[in-house]
């Protein structure tokens, strides 16, 4: 009896199992995901928007994360895997990648590349190098055509691109190989290098060939007449371990773009402030339609940054506040922790948020991702909830404390029952101060494409737009005021009511 009864539970079991089972087969499949990155400028966020195109047509599913910053970080990130593919130029591979001088076959890069597990399509169809930008008035009147003619102006002032500044085929090397001695030299973001010319604060600056502003007559591109700056062929890197399906996908755009299509689907760009609009100029009428019917609007765009802020903002305070707590009430007893604790969080406070960042990023477990942007936030947060707590409780009055002792209380007693709601209103204003502050940091998260309001921010950078800009700013600026508003309400809830005491009339 006993065996048929666990005979027939088995067979319904199995019955049950197999049911299951069959479910799980009927449901649809979900996509494979790839990432694609772009670099902060915007012909790199329209060649991604591109990628995406064709890789969702091919049934993958997409993310874009826009803007990552400079060469080096999304490098950094492909070789870690946190994402799949971006766009890049031979010249920069060649130059700054695998530290090679001059001109590389492109089946000797793909074999340079191996070894970091990337990959390299064909070129895309078109050159996009470095050049030497002017006002075109400037030029004619100094007679100046070509890079060599500049020795004879070392007066005229030179606004270049951080990256280029920097870069070992950039400014230094180009000024050693041309003899140029220009006095004034400074580091600006792309776009507002043009402004920079048309206003004349600046007299040169560095642009790609495939710039939308070059259309502007008022610009001429100076002659690399001594042939400086080596070809600069756009190309997807991806990642080896990518599916040989979204490979073919991203193949699919070998040749198909030349410099005049680039040129227009840049100034699309920067005329509509929307890049999936502008790579959809190379699809046809029915992508452009599409492109303008699935565009996100602004409220589903703004909930998504919000929600992003709020996440990275949330996780990175509860944590300091979990560490910082403890560390200031070590660092509240005098003595060598006390000043280690003290002058470590000072110091971190100190790194500008980018170099953190950079220092981040190439760290086991961190990379480009929501990780390193929280970690980032995190140490930022420390000081002002570590250093008001130590305070706090320092500037407890002696007899108060020696009435607490004379009470018979443990010393964890008389840490929780006296010395902590002595100072929590202390306390509350550092762990304040730290969300304010978090809030307006954590737009540099978008840098390494973790998403929040800098989002926006650094796209309207990149195409010089003051309103795409302020959808980012604005929201970020309201929220720090809620925050702080939220915290002043939390008063009433966490500081004793005799601790709550008015401010006295002068």
């Amino acid at each position: 009896m006993f065996m048929m009864f666990i005979m027939a539970n088995s067979r319904r079991s199995f019955g049950l199992v197999a049911l299951l089972l069959a479910i799980i087969a009927a449901l649809p499949a979900r996509a494979e995901r790839v990432v694609v990155g772009s670099k902060k400028f915007t012909e790199s966020y329209v060649l991604a928007e591109a990628a995406k195109k064709v890789l969702k047509d091919a049934g993958f599913e997409v993310e874009h994360r826009q803007g990552m910053g400079a060469t080096g970080i999304v490098w950094e990130a492909l070789k870690g895997g946190q994402i799949d593919a971006y766009p890049d130029y031979t010249g920069t591979i060649s130059e700054e990648l695998l530290k090679v001088k001059g001109e590389m076959d492109p089946e000797a890069m793909r074999r340079a590349l191996l070894p970091f597990g990337v990959g390299m399509t064909g070129d895309l169809g078109f050159d996009d190098t470095y050049a030497l930008a002017m006002r075109r008035a400037d030029a004619d009147r100094l007679g100046i055509t070509k890079i060599s003619d500049l020795r004879a102006h070392p007066e005229l002032r030179v606004v270049l691109t951080h990256e280029f500044l920097e870069r070992k085929d950039g400014w230094h090397p180009l000024s050693a190989r041309y003899g140029l001695n220009m006095l004034s030299v400074q580091g600006v973001e792309h776009t507002l290098g043009y402004d920079a010319l048309l206003a004349g604060r600046a007299d040169v600056k560095d642009a790609y060939s495939t710039d939308a502003q070059l259309v502007d007559k008022r610009f001429v591109v100076l002659q690399d007449d001594l042939g400086y700056f080596p070809k600069y062929r756009a190309v997807f890197l991806y990642r080896l371990s990518l599916n040989p399906k979204a490979v073919a996908a991203l193949k699919s755009l070998e040749g198909k773009i030349d410099q005049a299509t680039m040129v227009r689907m840049n100034a699309e760009a920067e005329r509509t402030k929307d890049y999936s609009r502008a790579a959809a100029l190379l699809f046809g009428a029915a992508a452009r339609r599409a492109a303008e019917t699935n565009a996100e609007t602004l409220g589903s765009k703004l909930a998504r940054w919000t929600w992003r802020h709020l996440f990275l903002v949330g996780v990175s305070l509860g944590l300091a506040i979990l560490v910082g707590l403890p560390l200031g009430i070590l660092a509240s007893r005098p003595g060598p922790l006390s000043q280690a604790i003290l002058g470590l969080t000072s110091v971190v406070q100190t790194i500008p948020s980018l170099a953190l960042l950079a220092l981040l990023v190439p760290l086991p477990f961190f990379g480009i991702s929501v990780t390193t942007a929280i970690a980032a936030l995190f140490l930022y947060s420390l000081l002002p909830i570590v250093r008001n707590t130590a305070t706090g409780i320092q500037d407890i009055p002696r007899p108060l404390r020696e009435s607490a002792a004379a009470l018979g209380l443990e010393p964890w007693a008389r840490l929780v029952k006296v010395y902590l709601p002595m100072a929590s209103r202390t306390i509350l204003a550092g762990i304040k101060t730290s969300a304010v502050i978090n809030v307006g940091t954590a737009t540099i998260a978008a840098l390494i494409g973790a998403g929040g309001y800098g989002e926006p921010i650094i796209s309207g950078l990149s195409l010089n737009d003051n309103r795409t800009i302020l959808e980012g700013a604005i929201p970020a600026a309201a929220l720090a005021l809620l925050v702080q508003l939220g915290f002043d309400l939390l008063d009433r809830v966490l500081i004793p009511r005799g601790m709550r005491l008015p401010a006295r009339a002068e």
